[in-house]
């Protein structure tokens, strides 16, 4: 499709007009959160109106403390909406729970026109009878039963209290709409069936509440995910019915794990809270989740949200489905984290070492600083300062005497070495300006190579000293480099963690 006919309105608003509209019964999909992305710029770029929506009609389900982790999840990620539950708006109510009565109003100018009837059939009967059309070769369907009954028939039923659901009656006919990233799209409804669409006149359903929702919000581009595309040719039967102008509809691709399978609550972390809790940043997010089924041609991969309202472009969503890529999504969250002022990352960082259980308070703010520096290259996600940097807080660490030995190295060549470097740093002085990697370098280098001479150790191989030295003060195999490591713990703390490990071993 040519760009111009995204601009096309099929509305009355004077403008494009978008809509996220996430159910509040549970927390809200990654999938969500881009469908929102996408929305969120298809808006900003046409000067048009982002809508957040509520649907709430599962009345079990649906708890409010799921529609405020919704609102406070896409406000983190910065998608803010023009018209929504939490702001208002000229369209509103935004929450499918406040507007049963506009559901009914069109419910019942369905059944008064004689395109949708109450249907009575059993949960029992409809399941026999989906078993016999099947057992026959044929695609389960309901068959109409209901809508032949009279209206004294049914009228009766209602007042005898016969439990009963409303269908609306599906053309048997091919519908077809042009989808703005899947292209000519048809379904052939005689395969389909009468639909339920509403339990009663207060609780309509979903594919019933979602036409009336976009035509009372004047919404002119429905841009969604495609597990949806299916329900697309449903929704435009009872918009036709009921005399609704379609929206434009757009597609984007479904989002899969690296084997190609459906990502699933099931089996996937796909909660937008569970990346925010892990310490993801909202940059990062979005830069990743624009690019699960889009690309705008080129190798730049990095852009910001002002950047992606500039380029972003429905037209060069892909068909096929995007494949959820957590390596990458840590290459670009370790790219932003990288990008923040040491300052930034030490308040972002604070919280997860305080959840951890560590005492800060011992620590000035210039030192924890110092900490979070030392690993603000190696940092791919901010949970991971807990592990990475836990030793700083910790009075005592627990070794592991295996870690200590660097390739064949003799164990008693490694309390030497540690022995070594007691004895070297207590040389140096402690104060300020004294205390320095440049200071430690030059004291210990030189004796670094005739410590490997006199162990027959390749000579230029600091490992058999600064593997050792890096254990004793960290307790990990990898981390900053020990020199650093020193700086920030001081001269008093190094000796004694050098101390412990010797006595250990």
């Amino acid at each position: 499709m040519k760009k111009d006919n995204t601009n096309i309105l099929n509305n009355d608003s004077g403008g494009v007009r978008t809509r996220v509209a996430p159910s509040p019964t549970g927390p809200m999909h990654i999938a969500t959160a881009r469908v929102a992305l996408y929305n969120y710029l298809f808006a900003k770029q046409n000067n048009g109106k982002f809508i957040l929506r509520i649907e709430d009609t599962d009345k079990e389900r649906s708890k409010q403390e799921w529609t405020d982790e919704i609102i406070s999840d896409l406000k983190w990620l910065g998608t803010n909406w023009d018209e929504g539950p939490d702001i208002g708006g000229e369209f509103g109510p935004y929450k499918q729970s406040q507007k049963s009565d506009v559901y009914e109003k069109y419910i019942k100018q369905l059944l008064v026109e004689n395109k949708a009837y109450y249907c009575f059939c059993s949960e029992e009967e409809l399941e026999a009878k989906r078993q016999d059309q099947m057992a026959r070769g044929l695609a389960p369907m309901y068959d109409g039963k209901c809508s032949k009954l009279s209206s004294s028939e049914v009228e009766k039923k209602l007042a005898n209290g016969e439990k009963s659901v409303i269908r609306f009656k599906v053309a048997k006919k091919k519908v077809g709409f042009k989808d703005i990233i899947s292209g000519e799209v048809e379904f052939d409804m005689a395969l389909l069936g009468d639909i339920v669409i509403a339990k009663d006149l207060k609780n309509a359903l979903f594919h019933f509440t979602v036409v009336v929702d976009d035509y009372e919000m004047k919404i002119s581009h429905v841009i969604r995910g495609d597990d949806h595309l299916s329900n697309t040719a449903r929704q435009i039967l009872i918009q036709e019915a009921l005399g609704f102008p379609r929206p434009i509809y757009a597609h984007s691709p479904m989002i899969l794990n690296s084997d190609r399978s459906k990502m699933s609550k099931r089996k996937n972390d796909v909660a937008l809270a569970s990346y925010i809790k892990k310490g993801y940043l909202p940059e990062a997010i979005i830069n990743f989740i624009a690019f699960l089924g889009w690309n705008p041609g080129g190798e730049r991969e990095i852009f910001s949200m002002h950047e992606l309202e500039k380029e972003f472009k429905l037209e060069k969503v892909q068909k096929a489905g995007a494949i959820f890529n957590i390596q990458k999504l840590d290459n670009i969250n370790g790219y932003y984290i990288r990008s923040k002022s040491i300052e930034k990352l030490t308040e972002l960082c604070i919280p997860y070492l305080q959840e951890a259980g560590f005492d800060l308070s011992q620590f000035t703010k210039t030192k924890l600083q110092e900490i979070i520096g030392a690993y603000k290259d190696r940092l791919k996600v901010i949970f991971e300062i807990v592990e990475l940097a836990d030793f700083f807080f910790k009075d005592k660490l627990d070794y592991d005497k295996k870690m200590f030995s660097w390739k064949d190295m003799k164990h008693e060549d490694i309390k030497q070495a540690l022995l070594l470097c007691d004895k070297l740093f207590e040389q140096i002085d402690g104060g300020v300006g004294e205390w320095t990697i440049t200071k430690m370098q030059e004291v210990l280098f030189p004796e670094i190579l005739k410590f490997n001479q006199e162990k027959n150790y390749p000579e230029n191989n600091k490992g058999f000293v600064m593997w050792p030295l890096r254990v004793a003060l960290s307790a990990k195999q990898a981390s900053a480099s020990p020199f650093e490591i020193a700086v920030i713990l001081g001269k008093e703390k190094t000796l004694q963690r050098i101390k412990d490990a010797i006595n250990i071993l």
